[in-house]
């Protein structure tokens, strides 16, 4: 009975860890997504700023091409570079939360481990 107790708890952490996993893989390509998306606003800016207030100026529309003012382009991307920064301190408090949640799991698997050697081995039989 305690055997199965151990074996539906391992498989219960297993599966935490998993899903866990998983999602911080998604919250770390979000993370890099945002910041390619930042520095290219960030770029974006600094070819834009030197230039002069009545320089003809394109934003990009599908695969045609849309004359705006500059200051309208230089708000955008302002605000595309805000939005960023701010999509990446969120994730990045998304990030922490799910690293302490699998260092929780972690710590569990431990624990477990510890308490019934036994489920080690039978781990180690069962992978291939």
């Amino acid at each position: 009975m305690a055997d199965e107790a151990t074996r539906t708890a391992f498989i219960e952490i297993q599966g935490r860890m998993i899903e866990t996993t998983g999602k911080l893989k998604q919250v770390q390509s979000q993370m890099r997504n945002k910041e390619a998306e930042k520095k290219r606003a960030f770029l974006t800016l600094e070819e834009l700023r030197p230039l002069p207030e009545d320089t003809n100026t394109y934003k990009s529309v599908g695969r045609t091409f849309v004359l705006e003012p500059k200051s309208f382009l230089v708000n955008e991307q302002e605000k595309k570079l805000k939005d960023s920064e701010n999509a990446i301190s969120s994730l990045q408090t998304s990030k922490e939360y799910l690293e302490k949640q699998m260092a929780e799991v972690e710590t569990n698997l431990k624990e477990l481990l510890q308490q019934d050697p036994g489920i080690a081995r039978q781990i180690m039989s069962m992978t291939v």
